[in-house]
């Protein structure tokens, strides 16, 4: 390893000590940025070493640097000439001590003034990320940006158990980024064990860019999605099947009345537990028969005692709570009464809406054949890796086909069930008090179902995963938020992030909205966001030692790129169109 001989060290000195920065003065910045040749050349964001002694190191990283003149007056030949002097002004920013090459925040313990300054080696600074960090717990994806020969450790555990962020303009390398972490995530292994590790990763891609860069994942996309509506909870089911715009209670209180009645009737268990049933029981209702108990009560009139009578075939009977169920059937004829019901005809734009969602093949998905027949454990299943078919670690969420007013509701579904998955395996696995299967949900463009706004086509998606965020750890369940737009995401979401990856970032909004939330600043490291290059991120948080820039590694196979090469294949022979193809797509 290299070491310096420090009667070649350009004269440096610490000429002022700030709560969080010192100043250092330097002769001639040129020699003392070009000591060693195993050093890199110094710029900002390089490290120095500020020692008083051998043992004892305070690392700082280089803010800024300026040139001062100084004034002179000497003799020369007896004549009195001004000379002036230059000297280079570097600013750093304290990072924190090397003691007997342990390394720890702060430099509180530095005694004034330090006697050496100069560039610090690649061996202590890889003391500085590697000292506090075992072997088992090293998650390395990146590099340090200022010299690359160096690569840069995280913390996994804390990276994982806690909640992340990766955010970046568009073409700054977040997918990259996103799709190396996931790699090393995926791959990494503590023995020599054949065949997958343990991790489950779900990843909700709004734009299909993933599917290249993990092969062997489980792809699910509009083809092969199978989502039970019957799972959808009352504000998913709200969302989906009731016009809230209107804000009609009687909806609303009508349409759960038939759901849980219907839940009730489907229920094959012990008949003492069917009491215990509710509006959102995890069980199977069929809903064209809820469609039927809506048309019924649309048409119901009063009898003069407020009774209700209804007429199967020569049978009379009075609509009650024993006798609801009977609304399910089909060819049943309203008794006339002596006054309209409260509800008469009311219920028709309702009926005509669920009608209209029952018949949208685009929601086939959600509500066809294979929704109704699919198992609860085969719907989690599919999504951790579990399928009977296949085995694997992530498993990619291809939104890109789900139709934009069911994009909330998917989200919001597959989020909360995965959330409660992790929440009944702790308390299932109440002897080891732990979770086996810890997830990640990894959201790419959390900004376009978790946003600020307060639209109800959002609720749905935005109260699964902040519940998620504030809840989720304790079961075993975190989450990955990439987004181009950092200052569109919910406040409650991102600021339960502990660890971020900040890459170039060029709209003001989106800068300031990270500054404030990064939990760890650092002098004006983050005034370099818009001029980072493809590749280049600020890693800051708790899973780092300390704020640092890096470099990404390359990640390899990689996403399908989203930039199209215009210019390029404008240049091409005209190409012929296969229109039938395209809307045959359409029309599925």
């Amino acid at each position: 390893m290299s070491t310096l001989d420090n009667s070649k060290v350009p004269s440096a000195e610490v000429i002022a000590v700030y709560p969080n920065k010192i100043k250092i003065a330097v002769d001639d910045l040129s020699k003392f940025a070009t000591i060693d040749e195993q050093l890199e050349k110094l710029r900002v964001g390089s490290y120095l070493e500020v020692a008083d002694d051998d043992n004892h190191k305070l690392i700082v990283v280089i803010d800024s640097y300026s040139i001062e003149y100084r004034e002179e007056k000497v003799e020369i030949k007896g004549e009195e000439k001004i000379l002036k002097n230059k000297r280079y002004i570097i600013e750093a920013n304290p990072l924190g001590t090397l003691v007997n090459d342990k390394f720890q925040r702060g430099g509180d313990s530095l005694t004034i003034p330090p006697t050496k300054v100069k560039p610090a080696l690649p061996a202590d600074i890889l003391k500085v990320y590697q000292s506090n960090i075992t072997d088992s717990e090293k998650f390395i994806f990146s590099k340090l940006l200022t010299d690359e020969t160096i690569e840069v450790p995280v913390n996994g555990n804390k990276y994982f158990n806690k909640h992340f962020a990766v955010v970046g303009s568009t073409g700054s390398g977040k997918s990259h980024t996103v799709a190396k972490i996931l790699q090393e995530a995926s791959s990494s292994k503590m023995g020599g064990y054949e065949g997958l590790n343990n991790s489950h990763i779900v990843m909700f891609d709004i734009h299909g860019e993933y599917k290249t860069a993990f092969p062997e994942a489980s792809y699910i996309d509009i083809d092969n999605l199978v989502l039970p509506y019957w799972l959808l909870n009352s504000e998913e089911l709200t969302e989906l099947f009731i016009d809230t715009e209107a804000n009609d209670h009687n909806q609303r209180s009508v349409f759960q009345e038939a759901v849980t009645a219907n839940k009730k009737k489907h229920f094959k268990g012990a008949y003492n537990l069917k009491s215990k049933i509710h509006y959102d029981s995890p069980l199977f209702f069929e809903i064209n028969e809820v469609l039927q108990y809506l048309k019924y009560r649309n048409i119901e009139q009063k009898q003069k005692d407020n009774s209700i009578k209804w007429k199967s075939n020569d049978e009379e009977f009075i609509f009650n709570d024993e006798n609801c169920e009977r609304l399910f059937e089909e060819g049943l004829k309203i008794v006339p009464g002596s006054a309209t019901g409260t509800l008469n005809a009311k219920f028709i734009n309702f009926v005509n809406r669920l009608e209209i969602k029952l018949n949208d093949k685009r929601l086939d998905f959600l509500l066809d054949s294979k929704a109704k027949s699919i198992t609860f454990e085969e719907t989690l299943k599919q999504f951790i890796g579990y399928s009977d078919s296949k085995q694997s670690n992530i498993t990619i969420i291809d939104l890109g086909g789900i139709p934009f007013e069911a994009l909330s509701i998917t989200v919001s579904l597959i989020s909360r069930i995965l959330f409660e998955f992790g929440f009944f395996f702790m308390k299932s696995n109440n002897e080891k008090q732990s979770c086996d299967t810890p997830l990640l949900l990894l959201y790419e463009e959390a900004h376009k179902y978790v946003p600020k706004s307060d639209l109800v086509k959002f609720r749905a998606s935005r109260s699964a995963i902040e519940r998620i965020a504030k809840e989720g750890r304790k079961y075993g369940v975190t989450l990955g938020i990439v987004s181009q737009r950092p200052s569109e995401i919910s406040e409650t979401i991102f600021s339960q992030c502990n660890s971020f990856v900040v890459m170039r970032l060029t709209n003001p909004d989106d800068q300031n909205y990270v500054k404030k939330l990064l939990p760890d600043t650092m002098g004006n490291m983050t005034d370099m966001l818009p001029s980072l290059k493809a590749g280049d991120a600020l890693l800051v948080g708790e899973s780092i030692v300390i704020p640092s820039l890096v470099h990404i590694n390359e990640c390899s196979p990689e996403p399908k790129s989203s930039d199209i090469r215009y210019y390029e294949v404008w240049k091409e022979k005209w190409k012929d169109v296969d229109f039938s193809k395209i809307i045959e797509q359409w029309e599925k």
